[in-house]
């Protein structure tokens, strides 16, 4: 039997126009929610240094902390930054590692086990990195508050950088290794008089107290910034021109203290004392156009003071895929 071409066209179109049958494909199975972030780390470059910031957390605290707050323009600037003033506020916790000379060296150790489970991620997020405690070489501290000193010992008080060496400003290790000052500090954090002595007794024959304007080592310099804590000190890391200033406390909520830094914390043991010190660095950190690294800053962390006829301003570092 012989088919004409209209009738072929007329089988071929009819076969293009009908429904495909097709196998169905194998369903993947819907990931479950993670629950949470990746290792916290970013690394920036300070010349030939890398520096790191490791997060340890954050903790939500009230708006009252700022006891010279006026609440009403504490909640103004919370909401614009979308943050509720009637709640708790987070407040972010980041660590710095420095690999220069070919020395690890950690500023600050977060919270250890102290302050619940949202904190105490530091030794997580180092380990993501391939950095163990045994890989420190030093530890310094930029003071002696819980959420900075907490993950030196554990809850038996035990080392948990069992080969370190530990740096602390020699006015800071003065003041938390004398008990007698006890009735100097906030009711809140008189507790660190006995945790203190922790470390005092697991890192023996370890401690390098550290005179304010001395080396770490060097590219890693002390400077003075009194008045959140008696000895609280800050880190210029400098390689060549490049320059990175750690500032440790100098801010815990930037939202409000950036635009005033006449308002203090109820963590301050000296609050003339800090914010007298907070305007000093803020002044010097923006007329020397220098990168800052908060402990408090939200991760990472790093960003630039800028200074005009309003204030002052926070510029938070762009992200970089490459150092």
């Amino acid at each position: 039997m012989t088919h004409s071409r209209r009738e072929w066209l007329a089988t071929g179109t009819a076969a293009l126009l009908a429904p495909a049958i097709i196998a169905p494909l194998p369903t993947a199975a819907a990931l479950p929610p993670a629950g949470r972030q990746v290792a916290s780390l970013y690394r920036t470059k300070v010349g030939d240094i890398e520096v790191t910031a490791v997060s340890d957390g954050t903790i939500a605290l009230p708006v009252a902390v700022f006891g010279d707050a006026n609440l009403a323009e504490a909640r103004r600037l919370l909401a614009e930054n979308f943050l509720s003033g009637d709640a708790p506020v987070p407040c972010a916790l980041n660590c710095f590692l420095v690999n220069a000379g070919g020395k690890l060296v950690l500023l600050d150790t977060g919270s250890g086990d102290a302050l619940g489970p949202t904190m105490g991620h530091l030794p997580a997020n180092l380990a993501a990195m391939g950095v163990t405690a045994e890989k420190i070489d030093t530890v310094v501290l930029t003071h002696m508050h819980r959420d900075h000193a907490g993950g030196l010992c554990d809850k038996a008080g035990r080392a948990l950088f069992p080969s370190c060496e530990l740096v602390i400003p020699e006015v800071e290790a003065a003041f938390w290794f004398d008990e007698g000052n006890i009735n100097r500090v906030p009711q809140g954090s008189r507790g660190g008089f006995a945790y203190a002595k922790q470390v005092a007794a697991a890192y023996q024959g370890r401690i390098r107290r550290l005179a304010g304007g001395r080396d770490v080592l060097p590219g890693i310099t002390s400077q003075d910034a009194f008045g959140h804590t008696p000895g609280h000190s800050i880190y210029r890391v400098h390689s060549g021109n490049a320059q990175l200033l750690v500032f440790g406390d100098m801010v815990h909520f930037p939202a409000l203290q950036v635009p005033h830094p006449e308002w203090g914390i109820s963590f301050d043991v000296d609050p003339q004392a800090a914010v007298a010190t907070r305007r000093r660095v803020f002044d010097m950190a923006a007329a020397d156009r220098l990168m800052v690294a908060g402990m408090h800053m939200d991760f990472p962390g790093f960003g630039h003071l800028r200074k005009d006829s309003a204030g002052y301003h926070l510029l938070p570092a762009p992200w970089r895929p490459a150092l």
